[in-house]
């Protein structure tokens, strides 16, 4: 992709670097001259995702918690751009142990917000989320209608925006919010017991194991490539435009599949590295609670304040997806 597009030769902290949306953005920045420092507690991330970096001389780790406010100060020292990735994510998870969800999302969140305006960061890009629309009913997701959240996890994320629009107002920083719509791609975790469905959905492809789908399968979502999350990422860091600052995107490909179709797609897929995918046995379970039934977004604001265009649609990013799964579980 063009350079233009990206983030190049600055100082900058990746929070939830060791994780599957913060690896890849950890590389990315990297390789484009970037002077990084990830942060992470390794709660959700997992050191293999950044071994390869730790050698780099433009990687720095730090082990910490965003949760510790002093641990937060150290980390932006320097830094000229926050790429706040670090959170709890999962809306079953967060059902499960609101509390935690809660420390982590919004006290981290608050706490990550505080240090970087002590030390007078130029850019805070962070990771919001589709849960954010909560009951709205209304396709495309457009940003500024939602409806009430459905979940614990879904009112931590509601929670940032409020936090950021008014840390923006009162302490005049330079915040931009991306609501990340179902991201899939390399790294991210089959085995967590709250694994999304790609990676899940794979996992017992390749393994032979029964899929469960909850409901009958007709729940829809737009499913987003982590290449256009990294995207994103870049442009809301280098954008100028006084209009796109301080505001919040969807983060997608504007496309609607539902599980019954991904579960197509990913054997049509695995099916070209392994014959047997196809006998896979398929089960339905009860729809989980705090799940919308459909996902869809409206990217007109991020292509026409970011100049975001999405770079991978669904079938090449399943394509690719399927084939570092395929590469990495021999």
């Amino acid at each position: 992709m063009e350079n233009q597009k990206r983030i190049t030769n600055k100082k900058v902290l990746v929070t939830g670097g060791a994780g599957f949306i913060g690896s890849n953005l950890c590389d990315d920045l990297i390789a484009h001259g970037n002077m990084v420092t990830c942060l992470d507690n390794f709660a959700t991330g997992k050191l293999k995702n950044i071994a390869h970096l730790l050698e780099h001389p433009n990687f720095t780790l730090i082990e910490g918690d965003i949760r510790n406010l002093e641990t937060c100060n150290q980390a932006v020292k320097g830094v000229e751009v926050v790429f706040h990735q670090a959170a709890l994510g999962s809306v079953p998870r967060s059902i499960a142990n609101p509390i935690y969800t809660n420390e982590v999302n919004i006290s981290g969140f608050l706490n990550m917000l505080v240090a970087s305006r002590d030390a007078n960061v130029k850019r805070f890009v962070y990771a919001c989320s589709s849960s954010t629309y909560g009951d709205s009913v209304q396709l495309p997701k457009v940003e500024d209608v939602i409806g009430k959240p459905l979940s614990p996890y879904a009112i931590t994320k509601f929670v940032n925006e409020l936090y950021a629009d008014v840390f923006a107002q009162t302490y005049k920083m330079e915040l931009i919010g991306l609501r990340y719509f179902n991201v899939f791609g390399m790294r991210q975790d089959p085995d967590s017991t709250y694994a999304a469905v790609i990676p899940l959905f794979v996992a017992s492809l390749l393994s032979g194991l029964p899929i469960t789908i909850n409901g009958d399968g007709t729940y829809s979502r737009d499913f987003t490539h982590i290449s256009n999350v990294i995207l994103a990422n870049n442009l809301a860091a280098i954008t100028t435009n006084p209009e796109a600052i301080n505001q919040i995107y969807n983060v997608a490909c504007g496309e609607r599949t539902s599980l019954n179709q991904l579960l197509e797609k990913l054997i049509s897929s695995l099916s070209g590295f392994q014959n047997n995918v196809s006998e896979t046995k398929v089960v339905h379970g009860p729809n989980r609670p705090g799940d919308i039934p459909h996902s869809l977004a409206s990217i007109e604001k991020a292509e026409k304040l970011l100049g975001y265009q999405p770079v991978m649609y669904f079938n090449q990013g399943v394509d690719n997806t399927c084939e570092w799964y395929y590469e990495n579980n021999k």
